[in-house]
C-alpha cells in the first residue's frame, strides 16, 4: 500500500484539480515528530490559488476530508497533519518484510544496466593506508545497493601500477636495494627506497632525471626495467589481496594503467585525426578553454604519456567491453580537476556517453589535520588499524561474554566492521581526522551498536523459538511504543532508492543506527516475551528488525553476527 498516494488523494478528493496528484505528492512532508503525524501537507502551496490565509485552507480541508483510512486528520497552523492507521500500516509493513526477507527494499531502477566503478585502486609497492579505505569501501557499497536496484555492478580495481613513480623506484632499488630484504617484507621494504628516494633527491635532483629514464625504459619494454616492474606488482598484489578477503570485498577486474599502455597510442591517433591535438613547449596538449579549463596534457616532450592519457584509453576500453549506462569513478575530491579535464577530452572527441560519467569524490582522512602521504612516510596503515580494531573487539567479548562460541570470528566480524561503519557513516564529501579511539568505539552511533541490535533481535527470537520458516501471525501491533520502529521499517526502501541516487552509502549507515535506536527503545518499554495476545505481533517486529538490520550491514559490506 502506497500511503503517500492514499494521503494525495484524500487530499485532491476535497481539493479538485487545483493540485494534481504528482504536484500533491512532491508537497508532502514527514514531520519531525512523530506527535505531530505521520505525513504533513503544506497548505500555503494553495493560498494563491484559492486566495485565503493558509491556516483557513488547512481547517477547510479537515473539515471536508474522509477520516475513515486514518487514524485521524488534523490542522495545525497552515499544515494538514494526517495520522495513519497504526493497526493495518503495521499488518502491512510487517508482512511484506516477512514475505520479501532480504529482499524487502529490491526496486528495478537499472533494468539490468552494466555500472563500471573505478574504485580502491592501491599504487603498486606502497602499502594500503587509511586513505585507500575510502574509495574501496564505498565504490563496494554502492555496488551492493545498485545490485540491489537491477543494475549490473562491474567492480574495476585500476591499479597504480604504472607511471614516473616506477621509474622513481627501480632507481631507488638500484641504488639501495636487495633482494633477499625486499622478499623477507616486500611491500615495508619498496615504501622504505620510496621515501628515501623522495628525501634525496631534494638534494640531489638529477636522481629524478634517472628515474625519468626509467620509466621510459619500462615503457619502452626494456627487460630489466620489466622484470622489476613485475616482480614488484606481483608482490604487491599478495599483498593487497589478504587485505581485500579480510574487508570481504571482490573486484570483476584488476586491469590497472600498465593494461592500457598498450591502447594509448590509438587515442593519440584519434585526437590527431580530429584536430584536437597542439603542441605547447614540446608537450603534446588538448586546449579545453571553452569548458574553463586548463589545457589536457597527453604526452610530454620526452613522449612519455599521462595519467590522463591511460584514463582516456580506460575510459573507452570500458564503454567498448561493457557498455555501460553509468561509470562511476570513485576518487578523492582533489582529483575533481582531473575528472572535469578527462570528460571534457571526452566530448571534443564526440563521445556523448562521457555524460554517463560520474565522479563519486570524497573527502580526504587526514590525521592531525595532515594529509596522509606515502612519499613523506606519513601514513596510517589500513593491515594495523584493522588488527587493533579486531583485538578491541576481543576484549570487549572476553569482559562481556567469554562463552560466546566462535569468539575469533566474531571479534573479527566486529572489528572489521567498525572500521568499515565508522568510515560509511560520514558523508562521503566530509573530511575527518583519524582518530582511532573513535573508528573503535563501540558504543553511541557505531558499527559495533548496530550489530548488537541485530544480535539482540535474533537472541529474541531464538528464545522464542522462532527462525525464519516460522509461521507469525500477523494482525498488526496494538502498542503505540511499537509506531516508530514500525515507521522506520516502512522508510527502508525510499532510502535505498536515495542512497543510490545520491551515490552516499552513508544514507543507510545512517539509517541503520536510527532503526536500531527505535528498536533498543521498544525493547526498553515493552516485554516482547509475554504470552498474550499480542506475542506473535511482537516476535514478527523483532524477526523484521533483524532481516532489515542485517540487510543494511550488508549493503555496506559489514557482516551481522547473530550472536555478541
Amino acid at each position: 500500500m502506497d500511503y503517500k498516494q492514499q494521503v494525495a488523494q484524500a487530499i485532491q478528493d476535497v481539493i479538485g484539480n487545483d493540485l494534481s496528484i504528482e504536484e500533491i505528492i512532491e508537497k508532502i512532508e514527514v514531520p519531525k515528530t512523530l506527535k505531530m503525524g505521520d505525513y504533513a501537507f503544506p497548505a500555503f502551496v494553495l493560498s494563491k490559488v484559492m486566495h485565503k490565509a493558509p491556516q483557513i485552507i488547512a481547517g477547510e480541508i479537515v473539515e471536508k476530508i474522509n477520516q475513515d483510512d486514518f487514524e485521524k486528520v488534523e490542522a495545525v497552523g497552515p499544515y494538514v497533519n494526517f495520522f495513519l492507521d497504526k493497526k493495518k500500516f503495521g499488518k502491512d509493513i510487517i508482512s511484506q518484510v516477512l514475505i520479501e526477507k532480504n529482499h524487502y527494499g529490491d526496486l528495478n531502477l537499472g533494468n539490468n544496466g552494466n555500472v563500471t566503478i573505478d574504485m580502491s585502486s592501491p599504487n603498486i609497492a606502497k602499502p594500503m593506508s587509511m586513505g585507500h579505505l575510502r574509495s574501496t569501501v564505498i565504490g563496494n557499497s554502492l555496488a551492493e545497493l545498485l545490485k540491489k536496484t537491477n543494475y549490473n555492478p562491474i567492480k574495476i580495481n585500476h591499479l597504480g601500477d604504472w607511471g614516473t613513480q616506477f621509474g622513481k623506484l627501480i632507481e631507488a632499488y638500484k641504488l639501495w636495494g636487495n633482494e633477499e630484504e625486499v622478499k623477507k617484507d616486500p611491500i615495508n621494504t619498496l615504501l622504505k627506497y620510496y621515501v628515501r628516494f623522495h628525501k634525496e633527491d631534494q638534494e640531489n635532483p638529477e636522481l629524478d632525471d634517472e628515474a625519468r629514464a626509467w620509466f621510459k625504459k619500462l615503457e619502452d619494454g626494456d627487460p630489466e626495467a620489466t622484470r622489476l616492474w613485475k616482480w614488484f606488482r606481483d608482490e604487491s598484489l599478495n599483498f593487497f589481496m589478504k587485505i581485500y578477503k579480510r574487508l570481504g570485498i571482490t573486484f570483476d577486474s584488476y586491469n590497472g594503467e600498465a593494461f592500457y599502455n598498450d591502447k594509448m597510442q590509438p587515442v593519440i591517433d584519434e585526437l590527431k585525426e580530429k584536430g584536437l591535438l597542439e603542441e605547447s613547449q614540446g608537450a603534446m596538449i588538448v586546449d579545453l578553454s571553452k569548458y574553463d579549463l586548463n589545457p589536457a596534457l597527453i604526452q610530454k616532450s620526452d613522449g612519455t604519456s599521462l595519467y590522463i592519457t591511460r584514463d582516456l584509453a580506460a575510459a573507452i576500453y570500458r564503454k567498448n567491453t561493457y557498455n555501460f549506462v553509468q561509470s562511476l569513478y570513485v576518487m578523492g575530491n582533489e582529483q575533481s580537476n582531473h575528472f572535469h579535464q578527462l570528460v571534457a577530452v571526452l566530448k571534443e572527441m564526440g563521445y556523448d556517453w562521457a555524460n554517463d560519467m560520474h565522479h563519486v569524490a570524497f573527502g580526504l582522512i587526514t590525521s592531525g589535520g595532515k594529509k596522509l602521504s606515502t612519499r613523506r612516510g606519513n601514513i596510517i596503515l589500513l593491515e594495523e588499524v584493522l588488527d587493533d580494531a579486531v583485538e578491541l573487539a576481543q576484549k570487549q567479548i572476553e569482559e562481556k561474554n567469554p562463552t560466546l562460541k566462535d569468539k575469533e570470528k566474531v571479534a573479527d566480524e566486529v572489528g572489521v566492521g567498525a572500521v568499515v561503519f565508522h568510515d560509511l557513516k560520514n558523508e562521503r564529501l566530509n573530511q575527518f581526522d583519524f582518530d582511532l579511539q573513535e573508528v573503535v568505539r563501540f558504543e553511541g552511533e557505531t558499527g559495533p551498536y548496530v550489530q548488537y541490535s541485530h544480535a539482540r533481535a535474533m537472541s529474541i527470537l531464538r528464545k522464542a523459538n522462532i527462525n525464519e520458516n516460522s509461521n507469525l501471525s500477523i494482525e498488526g501491533l496494538d502498542d503505540p511504543d511499537a509506531w516508530e520502529t514500525v515507521r522506520m521499517l516502512s522508510e527502508f526502501p525510499a532510502m535505498i532508492e536515495r542512497a543510490v541516487k545520491e551515490y552516499e552509502p552513508s544514507v543507510i549507515a545512517k539509517y541503520a543506527i536510527r532503526l536500531a535506536k527505535a528498536f533498543n527503545k521498544y525493547y526498553a518499554h515493552t516485554k516482547i516475551l509475554t504470552n498474550d495476545s499480542q506475542r506473535e505481533e511482537r516476535l514478527a517486529l523483532v524477526q523484521s528488525v533483524a532481516i532489515v538490520l542485517k540487510e543494511s550491514l550488508r549493503l555496506l559490506g559489514v557482516k551481522a553476527p547473530d550472536e555478541m
